[in-house]
């Protein structure tokens, strides 16, 4: 097992950074998820890890090694692409065992190896197969078994469960899971799901803009958001963000957000108003999208309810569990929350507040 440390890593691409400072630590055997919107520089980490991109800053270290120089077959890494990356007239056992071929690994060692990664992965009964007469989970397991067989200490992985369906990804996100305990390497997976990185990560690294945004388990960045923008990317449906000024609480310029499942609906002593817009019925659950404010068009007077400057209402989502009787569309429904289930944000950066400042 490794240890991989970056340490202020940047990357440009002309004007553009696509990395900026990035520091992150994955600790040997731990799973580590970097977590993102499109364009946030994840993947671009991802490749300036293996080699495949050179660092214009910052150094890279595995297992204590200084690396950041060192070409990709010297990093002791493997890698997992997107596309899977497979030739498509070998069979695949050829696939599997390829990279050793290329490095000269004996013949009895690399059916040693392809037989133990045929059985973790199931593939016993496809290895004379071509790729091409696979489904989808299963070219997912033969880049998996290539990656396997290369018995590198740590494992990259860039959004390989993308081309799969929900179902789909639902079972390979377990699978990996399984395999990276029972392996002990580090791994190191990117993804743009945030239940991906949820469910599977010790450690999430959430990037924005070529920066991270903020990292921790799951449950710190679920529970102990940093920025609102942590806070509105986290959650599914993510964390409600509501200016002060609509409740007359706080600072008026601040942001409050509520998370969907701590809301319900009041009859008496609600802290807000809100129209309902649309009821999604899930079964055991429902949620109920709200907005709140001015009416669509409807002007406001004195200061914008937004801090982004835009007047309008502000949709929200409350999350209840079965009710007897949901709410109809354009019905007025009265919301409340705990007071301890309350974050508070800054509107200039959207960082956290421990403390809300006290109202006018």
């Amino acid at each position: 097992m490794s240890r991989v440390v970056l340490h202020n890593v940047s990357r440009r691409f002309g004007a553009h950074t696509a990395v900026d400072g990035v520091n992150l630590v994955a600790e040997p055997g731990e799973f580590v998820a970097l977590l993102g919107p499109s364009g946030c520089g994840k993947s671009t980490t991802l490749r300036l890890l293996a080699g495949l991109e050179p660092c214009d800053g910052g150094s890279i270290h595995i297992g204590g090694v200084d690396l950041t120089q060192a070409p990709p077959a010297q990093r002791g890494v493997a890698m997992v692409f997107q596309n899977y990356a497979l030739f498509p007239h070998l069979s695949v056992a050829e696939n599997i065992v390829f990279g050793l071929s290329v490095r000269r690994v004996p013949a009895p060692e690399r059916q040693r190896r392809l037989a133990r990664a045929a059985e973790l992965l199931g593939l016993g009964p496809y290895l004379d197969r071509k790729p091409s007469q696979l489904s989808g989970g299963q070219r997912q397991r033969v880049a998996l078994g290539r990656a396997i067989v290369a018995k590198a200490p740590v494992c990259l992985m860039d959004e390989p469960l993308s081309n799969l369906d929900a179902q789909l990804r639902q079972q390979m996100r377990a699978e990996i899971r399984e395999l990276q305990q029972r392996l002990g390497i580090t791994m190191l997976y990117v993804t743009h799901d945030q239940t991906e990185a949820m469910t599977m990560a010790d450690k999430v690294v959430l990037m924005r803009a070529g920066k991270v945004e903020q990292q921790g388990s799951p449950q710190d960045l679920y529970g102990q958001p940093q920025t609102s923008f942590v806070a509105g990317f986290i959650g599914s449906p993510a964390m409600n963000l509501l200016p002060a000024a609509l409740l007359q609480q706080g600072n008026p310029d601040m942001l409050l957000g509520v998370r969907p499942e701590d809301m319900a609906m009041a009859t008496d002593a609600a802290l807000l108003q809100a129209r309902v817009v649309a009821v999604e019925y899930l079964g055991a659950e429902s949620l109920v999208i709200c907005e709140v404010g001015p009416e669509r068009g409807q002007a406001t007077t004195g200061q914008s309810l937004d801090p982004s400057g835009a007047s309008g209402p502000h949709r929200l989502v409350l999350r209840t569990g079965a009710l007897p009787k949901l709410p109809r569309r354009g019905e007025v429904i009265g919301l409340t929350w705990p007071a301890d289930a309350v974050h508070w944000f800054s509107p200039l950066g959207g960082q956290r507040i421990t403390r809300p400042p006290p109202g006018p």
